[in-house]
């Protein structure tokens, strides 16, 4: 939640200037692929945009720097809200359902809980084919487009002046209740690049109206394994464990649910005037994986492991909001072929970091730009310690 103190004037600054308790091996997703395709699989997913409540601060209150509870009820933007506290808002989520009916949501493995409000991780081998059946369960049109793999125009899932007519626009803008199904077929420059990793990273998102639609929820994760390098849910080989955070900062004054959300918050709608800007402020929240102040799951692996890091962040605001320097607290990574503990983000762009932690511990994981840091944008890591050998006889 953004707070008007004088941390905001210093993060805009800022971005001016630019024993053990048993922990198994990361579970992959079991889902066998439905159809075989050429020398590739076909990957099929039945994707919705559900309209969900969402909770920013689970625990009304902080839950890895203090512990304490939450009192906003002091900061001037609060005024008029029946709790100031409360911080849950209608938005529009991408989920799966297990099968084309959309009747049975596909539970998500505990595993990737981290992954709070993001939509599904999709994943796929070089030469495979990702297919999502896509059906619009919200109130308003919404899309799927995706970045980094191939499409043709039906499934590229944004509109603008390409010459397109027909059956080749119904991608663009899925009307409330339809389905459409999306291809992308996964070549070798969707894949890592030559001395890359074994993976590439990539997003996908609504595109009828970018900033509204990732403000109200509508972006998840794609992961391409180099080809040959695959577990046969589309996972690495070469890795242990993956984490998934999206330095996110949501905006509900510039969401589609903004009139919604300001009846449910304030009761009386005349309360709240989006012209006021301590009060459209207050309705920031600076997450990762939209959670603020630690609420959500801790990021827990195990020493020795190879931990890969998936970071992205979203597109949003004016004067550098969206840009952020995530950083690890008693570890190191690798990225770009470069030794570290801070990655830097700006809008829409990923980046893959290695990790093999040797330090145990509970730690800090979070944005280094000041207000961001102020407004919550942090989370916590823990590294147990390496799992004993099993005893022989």
């Amino acid at each position: 939640m953004k707070r008007n103190d004088p941390f905001s004037l210093v993060a805009l600054a800022g971005a001016l200037l630019l024993a053990a308790p048993r922990l198994p091996a990361q579970a992959h997703h079991a889902a066998p692929p439905r159809v075989s395709v050429g020398g590739g699989r076909m990957r099929v997913h039945y994707i919705a945009a559900d309209e969900v409540d969402w909770t920013y601060i689970p625990a009304r209150g902080d839950q890895a720097l203090t512990g304490r509870k939450d009192d906003f009820a002091k900061y001037p933007g609060s005024r008029g809200l029946l709790d100031p506290n409360g911080s849950t808002y209608r938005k529009a989520l991408f989920r799966e359902y297990t099968d084309s009916t959309f009747r049975t949501l596909l539970p998500r493995d505990e595993r990737y809980a981290h992954m709070g409000l993001l939509g599904p991780l999709l994943r796929a081998e070089v030469g495979d084919t990702i297919r999502v059946v896509f059906r619009n369960h919200a109130t308003r049109p919404y899309s799927m487009h995706p970045h980094g793999v191939f499409y043709h125009k039906d499934s590229e899932g944004t509109a603008y002046l390409d010459g397109t007519s027909g059956a080749d626009r119904m991608d663009d803008s899925v009307p409330p209740g339809r389905t459409h199904v999306y291809t992308w077929p996964v070549p070798e420059r969707a894949g890592p690049a030559d001395g890359d990793g074994s993976t590439a990273f990539w997003l996908y998102h609504s595109h009828v109206d970018e900033g509204k639609d990732i403000n109200s929820g509508l972006v998840g994760p794609i992961i391409i394994t180099r080809r040959g390098m695959a577990r046969p849910d589309g996972s690495s080989k070469e890795i242990d464990r993956e984490f998934i955070a999206d330095f996110g900062f949501f905006n509900e004054a510039n969401s589609w649910y903004l009139d919604s959300n300001v009846v449910r918050l304030y009761g009386d709608a005349k309360k709240f005037d989006v012209t006021k800007e301590d009060q459209r402020e207050f309705h920031w929240f600076f997450t990762v994986n939209g959670y603020v102040e630690g609420n959500g799951p801790v990021f827990t692996m195990r020493q020795g492991e190879r931990v890969r890091w998936y970071l992205f962040t979203n597109p949003n605001e004016r004067a550098s909001w969206d840009i952020h320097s995530p950083h690890w607290h008693g570890q190191t990574v690798i990225a770009n072929h470069m030794r570290t503990d801070m990655i830097m983000l700006t809008p829409m762009m990923t980046a893959v970091a290695d990790m093999i932690p040797d330090n145990p511990g509970m730690w800090l994981f979070h944005c280094h730009m000041n207000g961001h840091f102020a407004g919550g944008m942090y989370a916590r890591f823990e590294v147990l310690p390496a799992a004993r050998p099993q005893a022989t006889r």
